[in-house]
């Protein structure tokens, strides 16, 4: 699934203008501006697996240095330091890897939360 079926083209476009410039991405801020905070947890999860290219059920790092271009063949590369730093931010259990069903409640605003969207407020429930 493209994202253009999950998010406006606008939105994409206005969040990946505000980090075009090297060093300059927020995972949390580029999440927001693209819309994320308002979408259910099936649409969380499938961003989630159009960002996991090789569908193994997690986001390596290999991956998550593309993830702009997940969102738009225009997105520039993550510097190895924006992609360290989103890394560190995601992976809560330090293995390495994001992934959907390390779903933890601890310290955001609401009841479950996605790890690797930064505690971005989207809502999940467990099914």
């Amino acid at each position: 699934m493209a994202m253009m079926d999950l998010l406006k083209a606008d939105d994409i476009k206005k969040a990946l203008d505000a980090f075009a410039v090297a060093g300059s991405f927020d995972h949390r801020t580029f999440f927001e501006l693209v819309g994320m905070r308002a979408m259910e947890a099936d649409s969380v999860n499938k961003v989630f697996q159009a960002l996991d290219v090789d569908a193994s059920g997690f986001i390596e790092e290999e991956e998550l240095k593309f993830v702009l271009k997940g969102f738009s063949e225009d997105g520039r590369d993550l510097t190895d330091a924006e992609t360290k730093r989103f890394l560190n931010a995601a992976d809560k259990d330090g293995d390495g890897k994001i992934g959907m069903d390390g779903m933890e409640a601890g310290g955001f605003e609401t009841d479950v939360s996605v790890p690797f969207f930064g505690g971005l407020g989207v809502r999940c429930s467990h099914h």
